[in-house]
């Protein structure tokens, strides 16, 4: 008797509500390509984020700030096309949605047919209308908090946000103005330990981190900060490398150009072989020209 395997199931927002539930935290990565997809989501990973950080990691930009809509969807595309479980979550770049309630949801339709579950914005009590607009027209939407990328003019650079009660309050407000404008989670990035679990205990949110401590329902990363293989000189304190692969992916190119430089590359057993009998024929008509270059 044949055994048919189970379909795999997509995650859901359903699905990481019911992980806050058990206390299970989520486990997030960014993915900008197909063949992280792949890995990500056969690892086990529960969302994969198309970040607009893909400005930096993808294409070299200084910041998040330069990347387009058409680009962000021809990454987003690729990596809907890898993931088979993991729910995909789209980032609206810069003006993709500050603009007008109908830019937002234009946009964030065009994610959604992409192939995403969800889109995610920067913002807190001043992109609420967005948020609502693009939830009343049936899509599922986050927020982001604390160190927000799109914003770091503002901001005055990479400095980890919500460092006292006051601003830690601020951040709150901003969390429950995102619920109560239809969002179903925020991520909250570069804040202490302590802001996370205080913004979490006050909202009804989802509550996700990226160095914002253990106190949420769980971590995104970037892929290329564990992975070794980002470059630039940004190294977020939170960061924790599992791989060099950027040293390893290097020495395996200087390894490459060297065999080619001293002929070691390729060898006969990168060769497609013939038969003796038309390599012969080869060696016949090749040897005349050889005496001749000789």
């Amino acid at each position: 008797m044949s055994h048919v395997s189970a379909p795999t199931r997509r995650v859901t927002t359903a699905t990481l509500a019911a992980l806050r539930e058990r206390g299970e935290p989520a486990v997030w990565i960014t993915a900008y390509d197909y063949p992280t997809a792949v890995f990500a989501d056969r690892a086990g990973a529960d969302v994969l984020l198309v970040g607009d950080s893909a400005a930096m990691t993808m294409l070299g930009h200084e910041s998040t700030t330069s990347i387009t809509m058409d680009e962000m969807l021809v990454f987003t595309r690729a990596v809907c096309r890898g993931a088979k479980r993991a729910l995909v979550i789209g980032d609206m770049p810069f003006l993709s949605y500050q603009p007008s309630n109908a830019r937002a949801i234009r946009n964030a339709g065009a994610f959604v047919a992409a192939g995403c579950g969800a889109v995610k914005l920067e913002g807190g009590l001043r992109v609420a209308p967005r948020v609502r607009a693009i939830a009343d027209a049936g899509i599922a939407v986050m927020g982001h908090l604390g160190l927000t990328p799109q914003s770091l003019g503002q901001l005055g650079g990479y400095r980890v946000q919500g460092k006292t009660l006051a601003a830690a309050q601020c951040l709150l407000d901003d969390a429950l103005a995102l619920q109560n404008a239809g969002a179903f989670a925020v991520l909250l990035e570069a804040i202490p330990a302590e802001t996370a679990a205080f913004i979490r205990e006050r909202v009804d949110l989802l509550v996700y981190g990226i160095g914002a401590g253990p106190h949420v329902d769980g971590q995104l990363v970037i892929a290329h900060d564990v992975l070794g293989s980002f470059v630039g000189d940004i190294a977020p304190r939170f960061v924790r490398r599992y791989a060099e692969v950027g040293a390893v992916t290097e020495q395996a190119i200087r390894d490459y150009a060297a065999d080619v430089r001293a002929f070691r590359f390729p060898a006969p057993e990168h060769c497609y072989p013939i038969d003796d009998e038309d390599a012969a024929e080869f060696r016949a008509a090749l040897r005349p020209r050889i005496e001749v270059a000789s």
